[in-house]
């Protein structure tokens, strides 16, 4: 056979058996809420399609569930809190793991936009005391926000109560129902509440500046031997954000949002792109991790974790190895 037509043979049988293969499944887990749009956005441009991948996501009602998950091999990556990463990896978790950790994040999702929402009658921190706040979990993601916050302006942990209810679906749900006082919630997820009259008694961003809020988290292990799926994950999703940022995709992108949160109305809708979208904060520009908001996240579990650790490099829970490849 012609060397020429044996290397083209050979070359529609890769093809072609690629083809017979199909999409690689990925089974995703994060937190429900518009944090995923940049996931919705994908799936419904056909970006993980594109890249040869079937994504599955679910969503996790709290954060041990999420990271037990992740960690038994249930799920193959998802999107958490920077801070989440952090606790397990130094052994300040909420809950103790049957083997040792090995989470990375692989790269960024959104900045700040974290609002500390109260009841309506709550206009100050002292009002508070004797009150319940409601926490996904008591030591790790966003509470430790909270703690320093109620801090701030006066209040020790002892002056209210912490209660763990979840996901911010579960926390904005009790304090619509009136079971908590207050809880910190992510973006765009306060809109309602702040709609009806419910107060915003404190902001991450306008109290601490940078602050890296949801990044894309898997295991090492994971990675090690999927690389090139995890490689076409940040590939389409980075692609996916470019898409959402453009302007000129903004009604469409509105669109996506309310197909998936179809309670939400359409100017809901547009006030969550205008928030997820600010300039300060929100959906971060190519999904690029900001080692800035890494280190406040650092700060603040230095000064409230347990036990005690003064943890000062955030790239020892980065691997950005992955992303490079995307982005060639």
């Amino acid at each position: 056979m012609n060397p020429g037509i044996a290397a083209a043979t050979a070359l529609f049988a890769i093809a072609g058996t690629a083809f017979a293969q199909g999409p690689k499944t990925l089974e995703v887990i994060a937190f429900g809420g518009g944090g995923n749009w940049p996931v919705w956005a994908a799936e419904d441009k056909g970006l993980f399609a594109r890249n040869g991948l079937a994504v599955k996501l679910s969503f996790t009602p709290n954060s041990v569930e999420q990271i037990r998950n992740l960690m038994s091999g249930k799920y193959d990556l998802g999107t958490t809190a920077y801070d989440n990463v952090v606790a397990y990896q130094e052994g300040q978790g909420e809950t103790e793991l049957p083997t040792q950790p090995d989470l990375f994040a692989f790269m960024g999702g959104y900045s700040g936009s974290l609002r500390f929402v109260t009841q309506p009658d709550i206009k100050t921190y002292a009002a508070l005391k004797g009150k319940t706040v409601g926490v996904d979990a008591a030591t790790t993601g966003f509470a430790f926000i909270l703690y320093k916050l109620a801090a701030m302006n006066g209040l020790s942990m002892s002056d209210y109560q912490i209660e763990k209810l979840g996901g911010t679906p579960a926390r904005v749900q009790a304090l619509m129902e009136g079971r908590i006082a207050g809880t910190m919630i992510s973006s765009p997820s306060e809109l309602l509440p702040e709609s009806k009259g419910f107060t915003r008694l404190g902001d991450t961003t306008a109290t601490f500046g940078p602050y890296q809020a949801s990044i894309g988290v898997a295991r090492r292990a994971w990675a090690e031997k999927h690389g090139d799926e995890l490689v076409a994950f940040i590939r389409a999703y980075v692609a996916a954000m470019d898409w959402l940022q453009d302007p000129a995709n903004k009604d469409e992108a509105i669109s996506i949002y309310t197909k998936y949160i179809p309670a939400a109305p359409r100017p809901a809708a547009q006030k969550a792109y205008e928030t997820m979208f600010a300039a300060k904060e929100g959906f971060q520009k190519k999904a690029k991790i900001d080692l800035e908001g890494c280190r406040t996240v650092l700060k603040l579990r230095s000064e409230f974790a347990k036990p005690q650790k003064n943890l000062t490099d955030p790239a020892k829970y980065i691997d950005e190895s992955y992303y490079a490849r995307a982005a060639r």
